[in-house]
C-alpha cells in the first residue's frame, strides 16, 4: 500500500479536488443558495491562485509532510494506535475521528488566539462563500497547520492510509461544505445529524462575530453540539446573512496580493 501511495498519490489528490471542485461547481450553478456579490471569475481565479501558492510554499518546506511522519512514527514505535497494534479498519475509523477532533480545536484556536486569527481572517474576508472558499487559506496559515498535523499524528500514531485518507476526507469536505448550494431542508438536516453541510458552515461565515465564532467542524457535526459552540440558523436567515468581515465589504478580498498581504496590516490587527 505504501509503494502504491508513493506512486499515485499527487495524482489521487489532484483527481479528487478537481472532480469535487467541478463537481461542487457545477451544483452551485444550478441549484445557489445566495446570489454572489461579486463575479466568480476573478474570485475563482484568486482563490485558486491562493491554493497554488501554499501548495508551492508547503512542498518546499515538508517534503515529507502528514504522511512521512506516519511512517516515521511506525518505524519508532510512536503513538497511540502504534502501541494498541489495532486491525487496519479500527486504525482507519480511530484516526479519522481524532485528527478530525484536533482540526475542530485548531480551527478554535485560529479564532480565539490572535496570532493565529491574522493568518485566519483572509480565508474569512470571502464575501461570497463558495466551493473556491474551501481552498482558500493563507500560506502561512497552512504551514502551521502542517506542522500541528505532523505533532498530532506523532502522539496519535495513525497508519499512513489512514493519514492519506483523512486527508482526502477533509479536503473534500472542506469544499462541500462551503458550496453555495441549496440542500432541501430535510437533507440538510438529515446529513448534519452526522456531517458538516454548505447551510450549517455557512453560519460560521456570517459577519455577526458571535455566528463566526461557532460551527467550527469540517467533517463531523458532532464536535460542535458537544462543545457548545454549534449554531443552527444564522440570525437573518441564509438569505439575508452577511458573508465575510464587516472592515473588508469591498472589493480587496478578490485581488490576491491583497489576501496575502492581508496578515501583515497593522491596523487590521484585531
Amino acid at each position: 500500500m505504501t509503494d502504491f501511495l508513493d506512486t499515485y498519490e499527487t495524482v489521487i489528490r489532484l483527481g479528487l479536488f478537481v472532480g469535487v471542485f467541478a463537481l461542487m461547481g457545477a451544483l452551485e450553478a444550478l441549484f445557489p443558495r445566495k446570489s454572489r456579490t461579486q463575479p466568480r471569475l476573478k474570485r475563482w481565479a484568486t482563490n485558486l491562485g491562493i491554493v497554488v501558492t501554499y501548495s508551492v510554499f508547503v512542498r518546499v518546506l515538508f517534503p515529507v509532510a502528514a504522511m512521512g511522519t506516519a511512517l516515521y512514527a511506525a518505524s519508532k514505535g510512536w503513538g497511540l494506535l502504534n502501541v494498541l497494534d489495532l486491525p487496519l479498519w479500527a486504525n482507519l475509523v480511530i484516526s479519522v475521528v481524532l485528527l478530525d477532533f484536533a482540526v475542530y480545536w485548531q480551527h478554535v484556536a485560529s479564532h480565539k488566539i490572535p496570532l493565529i486569527w491574522v493568518f485566519h481572517k483572509m480565508h474569512h474576508a470571502d464575501r461570497d462563500i463558495d466551493v473556491s472558499t474551501g481552498a482558500r487559506f493563507h500560506p502561512v496559515e497552512i504551514a502551521a497547520s502542517m506542522l500541528y498535523k505532523m505533532l498530532v499524528i506523532l502522539l496519535v500514531g495513525p497508519a499512513v492510509v489512514a493519514v492519506f485518507v483523512f486527508e482526502l476526507i477533509l479536503s473534500a469536505s472542506a469544499m462541500f461544505n462551503h458550496a453555495n448550494v441549496k440542500l432541501p431542508l430535510w437533507l440538510d438536516k438529515t446529513v448534519r445529524v452526522l456531517f458538516v453541510t454548505p447551510d450549517m458552515h455557512r453560519v460560521h461565515h456570517s459577519v455577526i462575530r458571535k455566528e463566526t465564532d461557532s460551527n467550527y467542524g469540517f467533517f463531523l457535526s458532532l464536535w460542535d453540539r458537544l462543545f457548545g459552540s454549534y449554531i443552527d440558523q444564522p440570525k437573518g436567515g441564509h438569505d439575508g446573512v452577511t458573508i465575510g468581515l464587516t472592515p473588508h465589504q469591498n472589493n480587496q478580498p478578490s485581488n490576491i496580493f491583497w489576501c496575502l498581504w492581508l496578515p501583515f496590516i497593522k491596523k487590521y490587527w484585531r
